[in-house]
């Protein structure tokens, strides 16, 4: 089974946000390393948890970086854009990195409802996201649009012998149905739903999965919250950061993560209660647990591939996790 990585570029409480962006990086080069499949960036507005606003620049500075590991987007939300720029911005990152580059596409905002005005005005932007999608498709893959569309004879520069692979991304059947409708990979956010669905989308996706010039049978993964540490104590230890950060997310309260020993302070019996209870169905543990639990999840959903995120306050403790991980499959 292939290990493959998201990193959302999160902030710890204490330390600078543009900090986050270079561990980001940094990160990847050693992703690369130890030999992942994939390394993908996410996209957030205006949210004091996460640092990554710009996926396609900080895909750039990773690409400049590394030389063997696919890089992507989990995900260019869409419909705050121009289809149009957006092959333009990949076309440019697949000149930086041939043939490395992933392109995933999602339809949530990213952000409050606010801030996805501010991102674009027209609030009808999601319905028409398919259609954004076959656009978007032709242009990355050096085509121009048919007779009679508005931008028949348009191209996507710099056009060149590779292109980036587009992936659906999604935590509905939306998502899984659109990305069999259009013969796409697609990738499931399990981390986002506790799971919640996942059984369904998989099954509507490789039901309704229609062969297309891009891929001839279905290809997808999910993105699990996962983390690893030399002991099971050390890995329970660091757990409690993103614990209290669910926890405080289901109530309104987003932040910046808290240490370890900081998460625990200031919370009632029942909140506490509530944290230890997210234990039951976590991928945390030593090295031989996590990835146990990680193979077991992906036997029980027939996949060959997992994407991985990791939450640490200690950007030394997530470098760890993944090393580990990596050293036990």
């Amino acid at each position: 089974m292939k290990l493959s990585v998201l990193d959302q570029s999160v902030v710890s409480a204490g330390r600078p946000q543009d900090e986050a962006i270079r561990n980001t990086v940094n990160l990847a080069v050693h992703c690369e390393t130890w030999g992942y499949q994939r390394f993908w960036v996410s996209e957030h507005h205006s949210l004091p948890s996460m640092a990554g606003t710009a996926p396609e620049i900080l895909l750039a500075a990773i690409a400049m970086r590394t030389k063997r590991i696919r890089l992507g987007s989990a995900g260019i939300m869409l419909p705050h854009y121009s289809a149009f720029k957006v092959a333009e911005q990949f076309r440019v990152l697949d000149a930086l990195a041939p043939g490395r580059i992933d392109l995933g596409l999602g339809r949530a905002p990213g952000s409050d409802g606010r801030t996805s005005q501010l991102l674009n005005p027209d609030r009808y932007a999601s319905e028409r996201f398919p259609q954004q999608v076959a656009e978007l498709q032709a242009w990355v893959t050096g085509q121009s649009m048919p007779e009679g569309h508005a931008a028949h004879g348009v191209w996507a520069m710099p056009v060149a012998a590779t292109s980036p692979l587009l992936w659906i991304l999604g935590s509905s059947n939306y998502g899984a149905q659109l990305a069999a409708h259009f013969g796409l990979p697609y990738a499931f956010a399990y981390f986002f739903s506790d799971g919640v669905g996942v059984e369904q989308a998989l099954d509507m996706y490789r039901s309704q999965f229609r062969p297309s010039a891009y891929l001839d049978k279905p290809q997808a993964t999910i993105c699990v919250s996962a983390l690893a540490a030399d002991t099971e104590e050390e890995a329970w230890y660091q757990f409690q950061s993103r614990a209290r950060w669910r926890l405080d997310r289901n109530r309104g309260r987003m932040g910046p993560l808290l240490a370890p020993d900081q998460a625990v302070k200031d919370v009632s019996a029942a909140e506490l209660a509530q944290m230890h209870a997210m234990r039951e169905d976590a991928l945390v543990g030593n090295a031989t647990q996590t990835a146990d639990k990680l193979r077991a999840l992906a036997a029980e959903l027939e996949l060959d591939e997992l994407v991985v995120c990791s939450w640490t306050h200690d950007p030394a403790a997530q470098l760890r996790s993944f090393e580990l991980m990596a050293q036990a499959f």
